[in-house]
């Protein structure tokens, strides 16, 4: 068994973060064994588990050991490529970890989105075709352009060290003041104003209809891909992985979502209807208007045919928001976490 002045001294002779959690590669199972490598250390050397007599050369090997930790997880991937058809794009340091595939930023404005595991190439190939569908309608419908995020290219990539093919999607970047949804929610835990969710889920609904038009269901609409810039009232929904054509089986669910009845059996854009409206009330929470709460119900009907369709819910909750609140102003909205 590793001691705690054995795992200290292992912390203390590496020059390098490489000595400790191997090459910072953007290969997912290099980086996973990183991990892990990393919370086994950071096990061995915890001043809470450590000996009376240990405490203090714990305390120094875990401060070091966190310190290379953050520069290995930073790291710029030791000139890590992926080449699309368009251009090379550098693999920097990790962005976002999805659900599915980890997000890495590539310079100023771009985001290469590559999935953890090969099973998951799957899905980013449907995230690849419904980007390349929304980008055509958006170019017919300009209005409905800023609601969705750009492919601004595809790869097909091999990991130099597995040999492992990966559908690689580069995309274009929202880090530029957005936030999630799920952090937005961490500040507001009983529930958003009505008045400030008013304008994201008026356009929220925009991208729903979007989607609707391109001929893809979403089916993963949740605090965690739903973006929003505060100042700017933008909102973007983000997370097309689990994007699955109207008439099919979920091409894939995960556990933090309560799914309507029909997910295993046909989607629809009657699909993403409900999801929008299961999230309002989570973003709400108790805060939620009884006619608020009325409209919601209505479009989380157990049967799918009964939703309205998403085009006509822009009118229709518009409609709403003048009954509650009259003659529509703009409201500031700030995080201070943000």
């Amino acid at each position: 068994m590793t001691t705690v002045r054995d795992a200290a001294q292992t912390i203390r002779t590496a020059t390098r973060p490489e000595d400790l959690f191997g090459s910072a590669t953007a290969d997912s199972d290099s980086r996973t064994q990183g991990r892990r490598r990393y919370h086994r250390l950071a096990a061995q050397v915890h001043p809470d588990r450590a000996a009376p007599g240990e405490i203090d050369l714990a305390h120094t090997a875990f401060e070091r050991l966190a310190e290379m930790y953050r520069q290995w997880s930073e790291a710029d991937a030791a000139g890590m490529r992926v080449t699309g058809a368009r251009a090379t794009y550098p693999i920097g340091a990790l962005h976002a970890r999805g659900t599915v595939a980890d997000l890495y930023r590539s310079g100023p404005d771009r985001i290469v989105k590559i999935p953890r595991r090969t099973a998951a190439n799957k899905l980013l190939a449907a995230e690849r075709n419904a980007l390349r569908d929304i980008a055509i309608v958006t170019g017919e419908h300009e209005w409905l352009r800023p609601y969705f995020p750009q492919l601004v290219d595809a790869v097909d990539h091999r990991d130099l060290d597995t040999g492992a093919h990966r559908t690689v999607n580069v995309l274009n970047a929202l880090n530029d003041g957005f936030v999630t949804l799920e952090q937005v929610r961490a500040e507001y835990p009983d529930g958003l104003d009505p008045r400030d969710y008013a304008w994201m889920h008026r356009r929220l609904l925009r991208c729903v209809s979007g989607a609707a038009l391109a001929g893809w269901a979403h089916t993963a609409i949740s605090p965690a891909n739903v973006l929003i810039h505060p100042r700017q009232h933008g909102v973007v929904l983000v997370g097309w992985s689990f994007a699955t054509r109207p008439g099919t089986p979920v091409a894939a669910t995960f556990g933090s979502i309560d799914y309507p009845p029909e997910i295993h059996d046909e989607v629809s854009p009657a699909t993403d209807v409900h999801l929008a409206h299961r999230l309002m009330l989570t973003m709400l929470g108790r805060r939620a208007p009884t006619a608020m709460r009325t409209f919601a119900a209505g479009c989380m009907q157990p049967d799918p045919r009964l939703r309205p369709e998403p085009a006509d819910l822009l009118g229709e909750f518009d409609d709403l928001l003048d009954r509650l609140y009259g003659q529509r102003r703009f409201r500031p909205f700030e995080l201070t976490k943000g």
